[in-house]
């Protein structure tokens, strides 16, 4: 009787910990240079669903180690972004640093490839509220790496525009 209650008393106490990983990819005709650029302007995050803006000065380069404060769009509490590593031009991951219950690790990797240039958006929910959050997220996560590769071309096809408008207004004609 007494091995059998002890069954009870020594065992230790189980904790719940989901964890949902999600990677989503997208080719693009812009270089790994402005893909790269885009995904280290942590001031500018207009592309972004999800966050409204960020306390990033202008022309900050990330580094393993920052932390940044960032708003979203939906609430008006800041929520914390810890830098954790940085590869120039390759990979950049940060961790999300929201609420109690949750870990989330965002990691953006940018590589050149026959066909273009992909863009790989990688998510990574731990904790027991990862599957609740998951389902709040998880329709504005789909549209972050196309979002983000949509800005880049759309900004380098202005500047291949302009350029070609430049070019019209010389005085070649003359």
């Amino acid at each position: 009787m007494r091995s059998w209650l002890s069954q009870f008393s020594d065992r230790k106490r189980r904790r719940f910990c989901a964890s949902l990983v999600r990677t989503y990819r997208e080719i693009s005709f812009a270089t790994v240079d402005e893909l790269w650029q885009q995904v280290v302007d942590l001031t500018d995050v207009s592309w972004h669903p999800l966050l409204k803006s960020t306390n990033v000065p202008r022309g900050l380069v990330p580094k393993p180690g920052l932390i940044f404060q960032a708003m979203t769009r939906f609430s008006p509490i800041p929520i914390q972004i810890f830098v954790e590593r940085v590869n120039p031009r390759e990979l950049l991951s940060i961790r999300v640093l929201a609420i109690p219950g949750i870990e989330e690790r965002v990691t953006y990797q940018v590589e050149s490839t026959v066909c273009g240039t992909c863009l790989s958006y990688s998510v990574t929910l731990r904790g027991w509220l990862s599957p609740l959050i998951w389902s709040f997220t998880r329709p504005y996560a789909d549209r972050v790496a196309r979002s983000l590769v949509e800005a880049v071309e759309k900004a380098a096809l202005q500047a291949v525009s302009n350029k070609k408008k430049s070019l019209n207004d010389s005085c070649f004609d003359c």
